[in-house]
């Protein structure tokens, strides 16, 4: 029946059982900090202070404790028409995420103990590149807000003992 998870899409998961057809899938956020990187969140986000100010950094730290991931996608959703405007000019195209990539993005930005792994050798060349134009079209630049250019590319700080 169309709308609902069915054993054929739930292969290869190994998440826990929600309900009758449902699955919560196992959620990796070593592999969610290479996609991060990959796929150039970083540019508008940072992590660590690595990355963009165009759009709020993603800082375990920050995030409120116990959050649903169905919550988090909810608030991605809300800002996707600005979010994929952004996409398409700063990458070229939209991000693509499969829903196993998508939470693994959403465990890595709660996992402070992974973000501390986040560093400027996980940026590709390609999305490093793109951080970099981004800077110094940004310098000199006296506003604030999204879209002004400005990006953060420093190792990350120091953790709060």
């Amino acid at each position: 029946m169309p709308g609902q998870m069915g054993q054929g899409m739930m292969q290869g998961q190994t998440g826990q059982m929600m309900g009758p057809g449902m699955i919560m899938p196992a959620m990796n956020s070593a592999h969610g900090r290479r996609l991060f990187a990959e796929k150039g969140c970083a540019v508008c986000h940072s992590i660590n202070g690595i990355g963009g100010e165009d759009a709020p950094a993603l800082d375990a730290a920050t995030m409120p404790k116990g959050m649903n991931p169905f919550d988090f996608v909810a608030t991605m959703w809300r800002g996707a028409p600005a979010m994929i405007e952004m996409q398409n000019d700063e990458l070229g195209s939209q991000i693509e995420f499969t829903g196993d990539e998508l939470e693994d993005i959403i465990a890595f930005v709660h996992d402070g103990a992974e973000q501390k792994k986040f560093t400027k050798a996980d940026i590709p060349p390609k999305i490093s590149a793109i951080l970099n134009r981004a800077a110094k079209e940004g310098e000199g630049s006296q506003q604030g807000g999204m879209g002004t250019g400005k990006m953060k590319m420093n190792e990350p700080a120091e953790p709060a003992q």
